[in-house]
């Protein structure tokens, strides 16, 4: 019998007994002692976002932990580049330290779309490796252009890329991501271009099964140095545009990603203890707030 009932037939007894009863509230103060009181930990208090599309799961147990139009499609900007580097490492045969040149085509497309970019030089000879750096620490979509470019089949530029766009919404339908659809390799497309939180957080956390993958978007900076031309080397500089990696403890990595409709977009994973959550922020209001809205979540979270 719990003290509650306990309390409560005692009050029978007396009242049976015809003695003065004390008020209902001194009979049982735990039952109306703060929770805190008591030793039981109120649940965290869902945190408000910027972001148009959030959604956060605990890895381990494939819970979700926060939702806000989580299936909602929007634009994704270059976080489309963790479908580019997953289709590459998926390739069969894959030599990460095959030599791809630079082609006037790559620098052309940032040129003429404004776009990111690894600052890649036209001739340079660089490794599949370094694209990979390139491509998700800077965000180049110079770099993107040149996967596409070699892992993609078909006797001209075009085809190849084509091609590859074709891999890239191949994985996603196996994958079972219904509302991602791919139009580019760098996420610059149109309106065809487009996912939704939940299913680029499911994209994130089959990426990041792949051991090169993780090394990669877990690394803050990085010198890589590449063959010239006239058979030189050149030594080239790459930041990481993942805010979290510096800011938020545990952060694994993942991807960024901007642009005039997918705004600032962010998917994240982060571990703590036992515990490693993932999740993506679409159309967050700005970097600032995007970094923000990810701390929020990532608190929340790890509250829960």
């Amino acid at each position: 019998m719990s003290a509650v009932a306990v309390t409560a037939a005692t009050a029978g007894s007396v009242l049976a007994s015809g003695a003065a009863v004390a008020p209902a509230q001194a009979l049982a103060p735990e039952a109306v002692a703060p929770a805190a009181a008591r030793g039981v930990t109120a649940a965290p208090k869902a945190p408000t976002v910027t972001a148009r599309g959030a959604f956060l799961m605990n890895a381990g147990t494939g819970r979700t932990l926060y939702a806000k139009a989580a299936d909602t499609r929007l634009p994704t900007g270059s976080t489309t580049k963790i479908m580019t580097a997953k289709v590459v490492l998926a390739s069969k045969g894959l030599d990460l330290d095959a030599k791809v040149t630079v082609q006037k085509a790559y620098s052309d497309y940032i040129v003429r779309n404004t776009a990111s970019s690894a600052r890649l030089i036209v001739g340079d000879r660089v490794t599949v490796r370094q694209l990979l750096y390139g491509l998700m620490l800077p965000s180049g979509c110079d770099a993107a252009y040149a996967l596409a470019d070699k892992f993609g089949s078909g006797g001209t530029r075009e085809a190849r890329v084509k091609s590859f766009i074709g891999k890239m919404n191949a994985t996603a339908r196996s994958l079972g991501l219904k509302n991602t659809h791919f139009d580019s390799f760098d996420g610059g497309g149109g309106r065809g271009n487009y996912s939704t939180a939940r299913d680029l957080t499911r994209l994130a956390v089959s990426a990041m099964q792949n051991a090169t993958f993780r090394k990669v978007v877990a690394t803050k900076s990085t010198k890589q140095r590449t063959v010239t031309r006239s058979g030189g080397t050149r030594e080239m500089s790459w930041k990481n545009t993942n805010p979290l990696l510096t800011s938020y403890r545990g952060t694994l990595g993942i991807k960024t990603g901007s642009g005039p409709q997918a705004k600032y977009c962010l998917v994240f994973a982060t571990k703590r203890g036992n515990k490693t959550l993932y999740g993506t922020l679409l159309a967050s209001s700005s970097d600032v707030n995007r970094a923000k809205d990810a701390g929020k979540l990532l608190n929340y979270g790890f509250a829960r």
